[in-house]
């Protein structure tokens, strides 16, 4: 019996004393932290941290900072995850918005739940305006010349636009005025300044822009060249262009006259013109053309149309020191035009250049995208100085057409496969193409003189 009751007091005793130990356990408690301050702040990153000075009575399970653009950020929106346990943390915040303001706190959680040090306040750095050179200007012609720059800092912005923009009225010009558009990156660029006037003044800057706005380069200043001419044997006078490495008369030939002082038959009947095999002329009847009055005048204004055996002919068409030119020059001729962007859409490939050699008036109008005939692209009309005039041409066969519509120059170039042709240039109201074909050599073209 006295077992029995030693027994029953010890398990009182022991039982009495769990329920006093577990009446005396404290719950946990949210844990304590505080923010750490904010440095290397930069356009979309910072740094901060945070310190976890008490577990409130439980492990913690994860721990970091939170930001957002509006005061006291929670965990719901951007935060990091820095880790577990007590002590200091550090924290880098990512993506950020360059030139904005946001606020962080440090954040701990356990099992009792998230608490929030102390909130700090940064601001990241703004994006500024790129830091752009304007290069020297270079090949300077009477309507064309080379420049260009480097952007040497982005400003922290990605490059949207870059080029350079000129003025000759306008000392200090802005991309408001007339500009190229050469990429959108960091970095040296070169530039095509086109569509000038010759002995004019033209002042030019580099210009970048990116999501702070548009810097401009040093401004550089400097004179297109002055026209230049030459007269042929019949005293008419033509301007001389440059474009590229050669130089070209601005207008068709208007002589009546070889070289040599020999004249060049004209006004054959439609049956002597297909059946002659020796030079002739014809002119465009001036009874055709709207404004002009006579036969000379459209001569005057718009040149001869000569067969092929005039441009073969031995006494010479162009005057001294120059010649019709070749397939061959034709072709180089293209080649510069499309290299360097004198495509309508200002692309390098292909060939859909017409607008740069084309005249702004006279053309029949059109509604196909970069042609001729079209008044889109006003930019890029004429840019070359070659003022091609739609003079139409003669058929063999006698009549004269689509005045107005076309325009055609022969080379001196026979066709390989046929003697009864050579090889033309041409322009139509509704092409963006400079076209090359080998034509009938009793056809009536224009003729463009190409300096030796």
């Amino acid at each position: 019996m006295k077992a029995h009751l030693r027994i029953f007091v010890i398990t009182l005793l022991l039982t009495g004393s769990a329920l006093l130990l577990n009446s005396c356990k404290k719950d946990p408690v949210p844990p304590t932290v505080t923010t750490a301050g904010v440095s290397s702040i930069t356009l979309t990153t910072a740094s901060s941290g945070g310190n976890v000075t008490a577990d409130g009575g439980a492990e913690i399970t994860a721990r970091g900072v939170c930001w957002n653009t509006s005061e006291n950020p929670t965990v719901s929106n951007s935060k990091t995850s820095d880790g577990t346990g007590t002590g200091s943390f550090t924290s880098s915040l990512t993506g950020l918005t360059p030139g904005t303001s946001y606020y962080v706190r440090a954040w701990a959680t356990n099992e009792a739940g998230t608490t929030y040090g102390n909130q700090q306040s940064f601001t990241t750095s703004p994006v500024l305006p790129p830091t752009v050179t304007t290069a020297e200007i270079t090949s300077i012609t009477e309507t064309t010349a080379v420049s260009g720059g480097n952007i040497t800092d982005d400003g922290g912005g990605a490059i949207t636009a870059r080029g350079v923009c000129w003025s000759s009225t306008e000392q200090t010009p802005t991309v408001a005025d007339s500009k190229t558009e050469d990429g959108s990156s960091t970095g040296s660029f070169t530039s095509n300044i086109t569509g000038l006037e010759p002995g004019t003044t033209y002042y030019v800057r580099a210009y970048a822009t990116n999501s702070a706005g548009t810097a401009y380069g040093s401004v550089r200043s400097f004179p297109t060249e002055q026209v230049k001419t030459v007269t042929d044997i019949d005293g008419n006078v033509y301007n001389i262009i440059t474009i590229g490495d050669q130089q070209w008369l601005q207008e068709n030939l208007k002589t009546t006259r070889y070289r040599n002082g020999d004249p060049i038959p004209t006004n054959l009947t439609d049956s002597d013109w297909s059946n002659t095999m020796s030079g002739a002329y014809a002119i465009y009847p001036h009874d055709q053309i709207d404004g002009l009055n006579s036969d000379a005048e459209v001569l005057s204004v718009y040149g001869a149309l000569y067969n092929w055996y005039t441009v073969d002919d031995a006494r010479g068409l162009c005057p001294a020191g120059w010649h019709v030119p070749s397939s061959v020059d034709w072709a180089s001729l293209e080649t510069y035009l499309i290299n360097n962007g004198y495509n309508y859409d200002g692309t390098t490939t292909g060939a859909r250049y017409a607008l740069s050699l084309a005249s702004t008036t006279g053309w029949t109008s059109s509604t196909v995208t970069g042609a001729v005939g079209n008044t889109d692209y006003p930019e890029k009309r004429n840019v070359t100085g070659f003022t091609a005039l739609p003079t139409g041409y003669r058929l063999t066969t006698g009549p004269l057409l689509f005045f107005g519509q076309t325009s055609h120059w022969w080379s001196s170039t026979q066709s390989e496969r046929y003697d009864i042709d050579a090889y033309t240039r041409s322009l139509g109201s509704n092409s963006t193409y400079f076209n090359g074909n080998a034509m009938v050599v009793t056809h009536g073209y224009s003729v463009r003189c190409l300096k030796d």
